[in-house]
């Protein structure tokens, strides 16, 4: 299972509540160009439409610039493919309770790729600040105890 892009802002600026495994919509030339590692999930959310769900903002780059299409938009809104019940959860959820829906990783499962998504709710900065010095105090605790 291999990991070809993570959303690192996603952990730090938004609690996650909850997670969910969806599938994408995709050209041949985009899975190609994914497997290489030029995607980018940096600024993506999704939204939900009426019974479907896009991913918007992720950016994925050429696989040949060459031989692509002419009308090709690396940032254009892909849609991903989740049951009924989960789609009808994050919908309730993203309008009602105020929660976004934030891409976390894209991976392979066998020979599918996954977006992993979470419902999540956005952090304030003294949040950001409590999470900055936990860190901090458990990299410093992991250099003691190595250096023992």
């Amino acid at each position: 299972m291999a990991t070809f892009a993570r959303n690192k802002k996603a952990t730090f600026n938004y609690e996650l509540k909850e997670t969910f495994e969806a599938g994408l919509v995709l050209a041949g030339y985009e899975v190609k160009s994914i497997k290489n590692g030029t995607v980018s999930l940096d600024g993506a959310h999704v939204i939900v439409r009426g019974s479907e769900a896009f991913l918007i903002g992720s950016s994925v780059a050429p696989y040949q610039p060459a031989n692509m299409p002419n009308d090709y938009d690396p940032e254009r809104p892909r849609k991903l493919l989740l049951a009924k019940k989960e789609l009808s959860h994050l919908e309730r959820a993203s309008e009602q309770e105020g929660l976004t829906i934030v891409p976390i990783r894209l991976y392979n499962t066998a020979r599918k790729l996954k977006l992993e998504i979470a419902l999540a709710k956005g952090k304030k900065k003294a949040d950001k600040r409590e999470t900055i010095k936990k860190r901090d105090t458990k990299r410093d605790i992991d250099r003691l105890l190595k250096s023992q």
